[in-house]
């Protein structure tokens, strides 16, 4: 063989045997991106839902809905995305999820729930006079009670040649697309419309509703821990009891794990945080599991909210509380559900869909103020403002679905941010959902510590009110507004974000903690025990402080075993989590 040949023959050899010591390359990670309903909405013969991932592979993959997999005939594929048809007496609600060759993708939940409500697309929404993006020709009627909801929507759809394409079918509310082109148009027909006999009310939507309860921009010191701030809360002192200090037969028993909704977009499962929840999860094998659709940014708002229940982590100032008691309870559930892009309308129908599939508790860290709102120093709010027009079909929507829990889920409990525009919370015309009164619904305000204060945790002066956050009666505890986003970094600690929106799911986890131990608390009994054993923040005050220090309802001497000289009488509401458990296991003994 000539020399040059010989040379080429031998880096040919070096070559293949280099390749030959790399693995092949993996396979990109299947991640679930989006499901929905889809189809026919009002067929009777059988149920579809679309399913959008990334990552899918070009061979088969396999689907599994409440750990079975799904007939091969179930499924119809283009691309990336997947249409699963079920007929109606085969579909249970439960997680979902992707299989290739072991490798799963994260499992998001279907719901059986017949609500389903559409997002305009880019082309389908216009700015109105008060310069808010808009739905032009998508529309919800609410039918009022005595009428056939469907029947009704139908009747009206046909007179006015629109199509009845979305439904919340137990608040009675039927979506129409119009035969409209634009806002001119629009508003006209929905004023015709809004006075036919057996429509209680038309639901404009105007663009997407969380974006965000959280402010803009980040704390100052990016080094702080994260439980510097949940210490205010005794965030691991409530670990350390829940595990160590309650019985066994108080945790679990024969108790059903505990569900929750949290009604955001998406979870990261690429971050560590989020990882374990790719591979098998059983709650009844007292853990947390988690479902949820797939984000592209690890710091997204889903994910930050998410994480301070079900976050895992070696250092335990990042571990979420729920997952923290891994092991220890009845197992709890946490579900990321949003129905789809069509802000409130979807939120509420996501909402149903979620209390019909048994959840006890939903998180709902959103909320919208109105146009002309104005904060405690008489400054107008310019933060996820609504035209009036949309905050009354909001309004009657909202007062729906609480009617409908009243009536038909009592036990449930939806857990509300406060805001963030530092107005008030309970003032009706000006800031939903917050401002409705009903024992299934709970505000959550934010504080932040006080670093010129060096207190003990119990002082009321160890925090102090996050100057953004929304005040006044309605507002029922504080909690800590400050949390740290995940990363890609199992090394990096994320930014610190801040809000109500981060202190409400606080407020959730303690929730689930409690009726894990007592499922028989009613609404009504949560919030008491929530405020009998709060902490406080503030100053002295007397029963009518001024509004701008009225950050919550005031303790009052109920609140403290009627003692009328207890130094927490008229001071404002902290969560203390670990004390809210205590007094939860002397429940148990009172209901015996």
């Amino acid at each position: 063989m000539p020399e040059r040949a010989s040379t080429l023959f031998t880096l040919g050899l070096g070559l293949l045997s280099a390749l030959a010591a790399f693995p092949a390359a993996a396979e990109d990670p299947i991640r679930i991106t989006q499901l929905k309903r889809c189809g026919d909405l009002f067929a009777e013969d059988s149920l579809s839902w679309c399913l959008s991932a990334k990552g899918l592979p070009s061979g088969g993959v396999q689907l599994y809905l409440n750990g079975e997999r799904v007939a091969a005939d179930t499924l119809q594929r283009d691309g990336k995305q997947l249409r699963l048809t079920l007929a109606p007496d085969a579909v249970r609600s439960g997680p979902l999820w992707l299989e290739r060759n072991g490798q799963r993708s994260n499992p998001v939940w279907l719901s059986a729930g017949r609500s389903q409500v559409l997002a305009a697309k880019p082309d389908e929404v216009a700015r109105n006079m008060d310069d808010l993006t808009t739905y032009v020709d998508l529309v919800s009627l609410i039918i009022e009670e005595d009428h056939e909801g469907l029947d009704k929507a139908r009747q009206l759809a046909e007179k006015y040649g629109a199509k009845v394409v979305g439904a919340i079918p137990p608040l009675n509310t039927y979506q129409l697309r119009l035969p409209v082109k634009d806002l001119t148009e629009r508003d006209a027909m929905v004023l015709r419309l809004g006075s036919e006999v057996g429509v209680d009310a038309v639901v404009i939507e105007e663009s997407a509703a969380e974006n965000d309860e959280q402010e803009t921009g980040k704390t100052a010191d990016q080094k702080r821990p994260q439980n510097r701030e949940w210490a205010a809360n005794r965030f691991l002192d409530a670990v350390d009891y829940y595990r160590e200090r309650i019985p066994a037969g108080q945790r679990a028993g024969e108790k059903q794990p505990v569900r929750i909704g949290i009604i955001e977009r998406a979870v990261d499962f690429d971050a560590p945080h989020f990882a374990e929840y790719l591979g098998p999860c059983d709650p009844q094998q007292q853990r947390t599991c988690l479902y949820a659709r797939d984000a592209d940014r690890p710091d997204n708002h889903g994910s930050s909210v998410a994480g301070i229940l079900a976050a895992h982590a070696s250092d335990a100032r990042d571990q979420g509380f729920l997952s923290a008691l891994d092991g220890t309870g009845p197992g709890f559930e946490v579900i990321v559900e949003r129905n789809s892009d069509a802000g409130i309308t979807a939120n509420v129908a996501a909402s149903v869909n979620l209390v019909e599939d048994g959840a006890r508790i939903l998180n709902w860290s959103w909320g919208i103020h109105r146009i002309g709102t104005v904060d405690v120093e008489g400054e107008p709010v310019d933060s996820l403002l609504r035209s009036g027009i949309a905050m009354s079909g909001y309004e009657e929507l909202l007062e729906e679905f609480f009617l409908w829990l009243r009536r038909e889920h009592p036990d449930v409990l939806v857990i509300n941010s406060a805001g963030n525009g530092s107005a008030h919370s309970g003032r009706d015309d000006y800031r939903l959902p917050s401002s409705f009164i009903t024992e299934q619904l709970l505000v959550v305000g934010g504080h932040e510590r006080n670093d010129r204060k060096k207190v003990s945790v119990e002082h009321p002066d160890y925090v102090r009110k996050r100057k953004s956050s929304n005040v006044d009666m309605r507002v029922d505890i504080t909690a800590a507004a400050c949390t740290r986003a995940a990363t890609l970094d199992p090394e990096q600690r994320g930014d610190v974000h801040c809000g109500t929106s981060y202190a409400t799911p606080l407020v959730a986890g303690a929730v689930g903690a409690m009726l894990s131990v007592n499922p028989g608390l009613e609404p009504d009994q949560v919030r008491e025990l929530l405020r009998r054993s709060a902490m406080t923040i503030g100053r002295d005050s007397d029963f009518e402080p001024a509004e701008a220090d009225d950050l919550t309802a005031p303790i009052l001497p109920s609140e403290r075993g009627y003692r009328l000289d207890d130094r927490d009488v008229g001071r404002s509401a902290r969560l203390d989590m670990r004390k809210a458990l205590e007094l939860t296991v002397e429940s148990l003994k009172n209901s015996r």
